[in-house]
């Protein structure tokens, strides 16, 4: 298993540890409604090192990622992040990813951990254009600060003004002391905050150093398992979860990052599937009634006939609501549809109910 540069201060802190895409990861610390609710009220940082970074470099970057990805790169200007999908020729979604733009010869994907090996070699066999592609996700570490108080927190820490980089834009430059680090706002969460990548031997330096600037600030180190239940409360899409090979952006309500004035991989699928509706929508719900919806479980309508499949389930700390997405099928889909969740024998009713279902 894989460790992060950071594997023995985790545990050090009492981290509980879990196999993760490959990694060893800390899943909590103090416990997950804590961690979740210091996101929403003060600020936390996570470990997400795990993650994929592969530089496309070259004249000819641009030409390769239009061709493998779902939304148009060419409207990126320097200092622009955009979110994306890499689909296979049926369409399916291969990952979902950040394209970073540094210059018109210069980009970074970062993908899921789970996927490293998958994305990079379905780049490299469509790299048909002769692009330099660049696997450094070995050499790079990830901290997401976020949290309402993360900008004044970590303003300290850099000459950059945090405030100004808007969402889904970056900055490179100094930051805890060590130079060239990327600072991007383009948080998971819904809480605000950035994004910070740099070398792995800068990583207990930084870790140390965004802690004591924190510190005042009610700062907490979070793991993964808050992570999960932030996300899902935006309704924000988990890799392997929500969203798949068998799964399209057009299904997903990923159609705003599928662009069609371009050519990409299954993109007449696509085109095809938006003309004649898909089969099939994922969609948020509440359950009404007691009970926690876990993925995999059925959805059914009023009938007791069967219309779907839940995708992602939790209890909702900020909400006190149990929450979750799924796939129903599409005369089922509009908001407000009642439905029922089978947990294990018995049948629990909910709503269909459009995200994010923690607003600020």
């Amino acid at each position: 298993m894989k460790k992060t540069a950071l594997n023995s201060i985790h545990k050090g802190l009492g981290a509980k540890m879990v196999p993760y895409a490959g990694f060893e990861m800390p899943v909590s610390y103090a416990g997950v409604n804590e961690e979740h609710q210091n996101v929403r009220e003060n600020l936390g940082v996570f470990d997400v090192s795990h993650m994929g970074e592969f530089l496309i470099s070259g004249p000819n970057a641009l030409a390769l990622i239009q061709n493998l990805t779902t939304n148009d790169a060419s409207k990126l200007v320097d200092g622009k992040a955009q979110y994306s999908c890499l689909t296979n020729h049926e369409g399916g979604i291969i990952d979902d990813l950040i394209i970073y733009r540094f210059n018109s010869e210069k980009y970074l994907l970062v993908v899921n951990a789970s996927n490293i090996e998958k994305d990079w070699s379905w780049i490299a066999e469509n790299n048909t254009v002769d692009a330099d592609i660049k696997d450094i996700s070995d050499e790079y570490s990830l901290l997401a600060i976020q949290g309402p108080k993360s900008i004044e927190a970590m303003q300290a820490l850099t000459p950059i003004d945090l405030n100004a980089i808007k969402f889904y834009n970056f900055e490179v430059g100094e930051f805890a002391g060590a130079e060239n680090v990327i600072i991007s706002a383009t948080g998971y969460t819904g809480s605000g905050g950035f994004e910070i990548y740099f070398k792995n031997e800068e990583a207990p330096e930084i870790w140390k150093r965004v802690l004591e600037a924190g510190k005042n600030f009610g700062i907490q180190p979070i793991g993964l398992a808050a992570r999960d239940t932030l996300r899902l409360e935006m309704g924000f899409c988990l890799y392997g979860n929500d969203i798949d090979e068998e799964t399209t952006p057009i299904e997903a309500g990923l159609g705003w990052i599928t662009k069609f004035n371009k050519s990409f991989k299954g993109d007449e699928v696509l085109k095809k599937q938006k003309e004649e509706k898909p089969s099939r929508k994922l969609i948020g719900f509440v359950l009404s009634e007691k009970g926690i919806p876990r993925k995999g479980y059925s959805i059914i309508d009023e009938q007791g006939e069967e219309i779907g499949v839940v995708t992602s389930g939790t209890m909702s700390p900020s909400t006190g609501k149990a929450i979750g997405m799924g796939y129903v099928k599409l005369e089922h889909a509009k908001e407000g549809t009642p439905i029922k969740i089978q947990i294990r024998k018995k049948s629990v009713a909910a709503e269909i109910t459009k995200p994010p279902f923690y607003k600020k």
